[in-house]
């Protein structure tokens, strides 16, 4: 794991498990097969599906794998080592995830998230609010590198400000990630920025240059777009922001003081201090601000009549742990001042622990290289080429579910292609990330979709559709191979 970054650890090791017996019809077996009782799943359960029926089927889907590589003289032991290795991948990401509810516990108590709420509210209105979402967390990402680094800090104060002004949380996610992908993908500081070029054979400044050419139009279009939406939302049945303030101040102590501690979050991350540390950190700076700054909340919450050392610890672990709830004045803002703590995330774990059970048959079985090396072969022109490794990079995050091989292996599979048709790797390392990367989060059982989905508390259903640029850049990537724009050659310096 990139220690400056909030994101599952990088398979940079990967093997590519090849399986000359496996065919692409038993290859797509497991995925028809899954994609078909995820659809039956989300149909039945609706928004539940993700308490625990869609965890299932994951499962029931790399069983279909299992039994597909016994056919293919794959053992159970090769199978199990697979899925042994990728759990292991997500470990940074699990214990990650653990982290950030409990940091969301602290900052809630302490009053950050309410005072970041508070001064937004003043700050932004609808009109401009999903746009400057779209900056802000642009901003943050590139400064930090890291998508999950934005959407855990503030990213969750925008949702918080955006449910207020009485904008749909469908919509504000979609902002919040579209401004993180592009952060994220464009610096330097990135693992997948500096992972893209690495499996292609380029070099990061020229890949992050290379990548202006469609990113730049792509977040251009996203703005507008949401720019326009700004102006078409009808906030006529909005609660009056008067109201809001005051059940905030009357519930906390809001004080501007209380920024130093995501400021000192961010930067240790920009300081490249490790992702588990800077968060622990928070966490616990988080504890101290609400003992000093939220005393009565403290006591609240273990129902004590004084601050000891005793009820202030006990206040503090609570809030870390397990569900804990500020009410005020406002049922819109009850519903807001609540996290589920370390507990809050374990939907989110299991989610990822049974995406990993079947991207790691799926691996083992050799389904992976087979449908990657069937689609390279479906393509003979230039455009048929991009065409294959954006679709090949799209599959694996649906069947993987994991964005780092979503990279590594189209990366590897595509390399000698690129280079065959006279192509710089640069026109490889940028779909990977317009494709791979970005696309990652628009899956709901991918480490990427499930950690957004988990931290943001909005289902992928609700912002696939407005996270624009993230399925944009899949668009726009396709659109200038189609064209020949920007399509570097190798004889080029």
């Amino acid at each position: 794991m990139e220690s400056q970054n909030i994101t599952p650890s990088t398979p940079k090791n990967e093997e590519i498990i090849e399986n000359k017996a496996l065919n692409i019809w038993e290859a797509l077996i497991p995925v028809v097969i899954l994609v078909i009782m995820l659809f039956y799943n989300v149909f039945v359960f609706g928004d539940d599906a993700l308490s625990g029926s869609n965890q299932f089927i994951l499962l029931l889907g790399a069983a279909v794998a299992a039994i597909v590589g016994f056919f293919n003289k794959v053992s159970y032991k090769q199978m199990m080592e697979e899925v042994a290795n990728n759990v292991k991948s997500t470990s940074g990401a699990l214990l990650i995830l653990l982290m950030v509810g409990s940091l969301a516990g602290t900052w809630l108590i302490s009053g950050i998230i309410p005072t970041m709420i508070y001064y937004g509210l003043q700050i932004l209105n609808p009109t401009i609010f999903l746009a400057a979402c779209v900056i802000i967390c642009a901003v943050i990402s590139i400064a930090t590198g890291s998508s999950w680094t934005t959407s855990a800090t503030v990213g969750i104060a925008l949702i918080g400000i955006g449910d207020t002004l009485g904008i749909s949380l469908g919509m504000t996610a979609g902002a919040v990630i579209s401004g993180a992908y592009f952060g994220d993908k464009m610096s330097p500081l990135s693992d997948t920025t500096n992972l893209a070029p690495a499996m292609a054979g380029g070099d990061l400044f020229s890949h992050i240059k290379y990548m202006t050419y469609t990113t730049i139009p792509t977040i251009t279009i996203t703005l507008i777009v949401f720019i326009i939406i700004g102006f078409s939302i009808d906030t006529s049945g909005t609660p009056q922001i008067g109201e809001q303030l005051a059940a905030i101040k009357g519930a906390f102590t809001i004080t501007p003081w209380l920024f130093i501690v995501p400021i000192l979050v961010i930067v240790l991350i920009v300081k490249k201090t490790p992702p588990l540390i800077a968060l622990l950190a928070g966490t616990l700076l988080g504890a101290i601000a609400a003992i000093i700054a939220q005393p009565d909340i403290v006591m609240n919450i273990t129902e004590s009549s004084e601050l000891t050392f005793t009820s202030a610890y006990q206040g503090v672990m609570k809030a870390m742990t397990v569900d804990t709830a500020v009410e005020t004045t406002n049922a819109q803002l009850n519903d807001l001042f609540t996290s589920g703590g370390m507990a809050g995330m374990l939907g989110t774990i299991w989610l990822i622990v049974c995406a990993m059970v079947f991207g790691g048959i799926m691996d083992a079985i050799g389904a992976l290289a087979t449908i990657s090396k069937a689609l390279l072969k479906m393509f003979d022109s230039v455009f048929g080429l991009f065409a294959s490794t954006a679709a090949s990079c799209l599959i694996l995050n649906a069947t993987a579910s994991d964005q780092y091989l979503a990279i590594v292996v189209p990366g590897r599979m595509y390399a000698k292609a690129f280079k065959d048709k006279g192509l710089a790797p640069e026109n490889l390392s940028r779909t990977l990330e317009d494709t791979g990367t970005v696309t990652s989060v628009l899956i709901p059982y991918n480490t990427c979709g499930a950690y957004q989905s988990g931290v943001l508390g909005v289902p992928v259903v609700d912002y696939a559709f407005y996270a624009i640029f993230n399925w944009l850049s899949f668009f726009m990537t396709l659109i200038f191979a189609a064209f020949r724009i920007k399509i570097k050659q190798l004889k080029e310096n």
